[in-house]
């Protein structure tokens, strides 16, 4: 194991010389990773979600799983955990009278229209006070396992019962959870490790593109209403790799690929007070192995199973999906 000086020199060597910097739409050669180790990709981590301890409601179809829970009349959530004037709320059951906005991300494919209005929240994300991402190498040098998050929290300086201490640990362990039914995860503790992932996904000398919302406004509003300005546009997928930030010191990106059907859109936003956004979408076609309880169904008032359940991706979760190749 290496040493907790080198550990620290590893990480505030990257935070001074790793700025990341957005590669929406981004073409890559998946054989050639140096391209990607200057530029990276803005905002993919937040400091304030290691440190409220929230957890992205996207990273799993299955995110209220039964190996959690037996209970149907609640939804327990891996960790929908959200910070109130600097407590730690838990959120252990879900009600449609009182419901987090930071769910309010869903939608069915026939909401998928020009004209169509829904409450959607948008967190908001600054590079600035963003982890930032490790070289391979150095990630590499550093344990990743929650055998080892006793020593990983002393490095780090959190208390063991800390809402940082816990982020860390759920990450950690959902890490660790086998993937469900037609499913292949991988949690990526580097740019390059991502990349390497998308290529067992997409093959080793594809091409793909990055995907991700862009905010075409400068706002702080985080949920309001807001209305679909012109058709959706699909996007070509025969496959596709979603990527999701999720809490740690460092950067560190849940990534995940299905085989059954899914579609992906880029849709034009405007927001009740102006605010303008080209977000990017995603609908799954099957959902026949998500839990009964996860909390798609119960924001969308539909039955567990029913297809085309959509959801919009934050600025700082991206798609990755294979470029066609040229003739």
């Amino acid at each position: 194991m290496a040493d907790d000086k080198y550990w620290k020199d590893l990480i505030n060597h990257d935070r001074d010389s790793k700025q990341v910097k957005d590669l929406s739409g981004y073409v890559v050669n998946s054989n050639e990773l140096k391209d990607i180790e200057v530029q990276g990709l803005e905002d993919l981590a937040n400091d304030d979600l290691i440190f409220a301890n929230k957890y992205n409601v996207l990273r799993l179809p299955g995110m209220e799983d039964d190996r959690h829970s037996k209970d149907d009349s609640s939804v327990h959530q891996h960790a929908m955990v959200s910070s109130h004037a600097g407590e730690i709320h838990a959120h252990l059951s879900f009600h449609m009278d009182h419901m987090d906005r930071s769910v309010m991300v869903f939608l069915t494919l026939d909401d998928l229209k020009v004209g169509k209005s829904m409450p959607i929240y948008f967190p908001r994300k600054h590079p600035s006070t963003s982890p930032h991402f490790l070289r391979r190498e150095e990630a590499d040098s550093i344990p990743f396992s929650s055998q080892e998050l006793p020593h990983l929290l002393q490095f780090f300086s959190f208390m063991q019962d800390s809402p940082q201490a816990k982020a860390m640990e759920a990450t950690l362990r959902e890490c660790e959870t086998s993937a469900i039914k037609r499913e292949t995860k991988f949690c990526a503790t580097s740019l390059e490790s991502m990349l390497d992932f998308a290529r067992t996904i997409f093959g080793l000398n594809s091409r793909f593109k990055i995907l991700t919302t862009t905010h075409l406004t400068k706002s702080n509003t985080l949920f309001q209403n807001y209305t679909i300005l012109e058709m959706p546009q699909q996007i070509s997928a025969p496959k596709m790799v979603a990527c999701h930030t999720v809490p740690y010191p460092y950067a560190v990106l849940y990534c995940h690929s299905q085989e059954t059907e899914n579609k992906v859109f880029k849709v034009s936003l405007s927001g009740e007070n102006g605010d303008r956004v080209e977000a990017v979408a995603v609908c799954h076609m099957d959902t026949s192995e998500w839990s009964h309880n996860h909390v798609s169904f119960r924001v969308l008032g539909i039955e567990p199973g029913t297809p085309g359940v959509c959801h919009f991706f934050p600025a700082d979760n991206f798609v990755l999906v294979p470029v066609p190749a040229h003739p």
